[in-house]
């Protein structure tokens, strides 16, 4: 149970309170008039930040939302001030709300301007109800599923080799954020999976994936797949094993689960991929440099767009790079 899931608990179980909200502190380090509560006689979860009247946003623009609330509520005899809410309605996502919530109190637990922290607030809000929206799709496409596994089996490799958690999760771009899967200043990772008879062709989405004109250090991680029915290492696995290795690290937990939702990956569609195993058939990592085989941008003519290509993996044996030297040079 996280710190903000107890702190739940204890308020649900306070059976003194009847009507308004019930209202706790996050931690002491959290600077704004911003706690976890619970709006009774409901008991619905919530975050509540205590703002003055001047700066109590239009709710009205919020009332199309399905799974999530937004309102203002009036409890106390300090006329000036209203607790703005955004409560969860639907109890089965209480697991992602909270997560949510960790999230968003991490954002804001510096800010001390009231009309800054609620901008931050709805920012995030309207951020939250895209998951919601995906939460409702049947989950992941298999192609989705595959590069995703990738992606998570990289991540375990990073983990493994460097000692700050915090680095490898966030250095993890979810879902787009950058033109490569992995990215921290002067160097980038992408990683690609091919299966079946495809493995010898790596498609690029980009002229800019594999352009080191900008970012120096560029790593091509390349897993080859079998896939078969019960049989090898699913996609749950590998997310078990992240969450259990973050278990004691909230921050980077809470991180790492919002990527996931970001991507796709919920709780309630595990059983979508708890069947579909994969086994490594080849495992390559290349150094992008020099002749590596590509297409870059400053090669593009004016008014050409949406470059898409793929290159053929033998071609990159001569760009063959170790473990070794991928993990000194992103964990510099």
């Amino acid at each position: 149970m996280t710190k903000i899931d107890t702190i739940w608990a204890e308020l649900e179980n306070d059976d003194s309170f009847c009507s308004g909200i019930l209202i706790k502190r996050y931690s002491a380090f959290v600077l704004p008039d911003v706690y976890v509560a619970i709006r009774t006689p409901e008991k619905l979860r919530c975050l509540a930040a205590h703002i003055l009247n001047e700066n109590a946003p239009d709710t009205q623009n919020w009332n199309n939302l399905k799974d999530i609330k937004v309102e203002l509520l009036k409890v106390d005899r300090n006329t000036a001030k209203t607790y703005l809410l955004i409560l969860i309605l639907n109890q089965q996502h209480k697991d992602i709300f909270s997560v949510l919530c960790e999230d968003l109190i991490n954002h804001i637990s510096s800010i001390i301007d009231e009309k800054t922290l609620i901008k931050t607030l709805l920012n995030r809000l309207a951020k939250w109800q895209t998951l919601f929206e995906k939460l409702r799709q049947q989950g992941l496409t298999p192609e989705a599923q595959r590069g995703l596994f990738g992606e998570l089996y990289f991540l375990r490799k990073f983990l493994n080799n460097v000692a700050n958690k915090g680095y490898c999760i966030h250095s993890w771009q979810v879902p787009s954020n950058t033109v490569q899967d992995f990215h921290h200043g002067n160097w980038a990772v992408e990683v690609k999976t091919t299966h079946g008879n495809n493995h010898q062709k790596i498609h690029i989405s980009s002229e800019r994936q594999l352009d080191n004109s900008v970012i120096p250090n560029i790593f091509l991680y390349h897993l080859s797949l079998d896939i078969r029915n019960n049989y090898g290492e699913s996609l749950n696995d590998l997310v078990e094993w992240v969450d259990n290795y973050l278990i004691n690290d909230v921050p980077e937990l809470n991180s790492f689960k919002l990527k996931l939702y970001e991507i796709g990956y919920f709780e309630e569609h595990k059983s979508i991929y708890q069947d579909t195993g994969y086994t490594i058939r080849q495992e390559s990592t290349y150094k992008v440099d020099g002749d590596f085989p590509r297409i870059i941008e400053a090669e593009i003519r004016h008014g050409v767009g949406d470059v898409k290509y793929s290159i053929v993996v033998a071609d990159c044996f001569s760009f063959t790079s170790t473990e070794s030297e991928l993990f000194q040079i992103i964990n510099e």
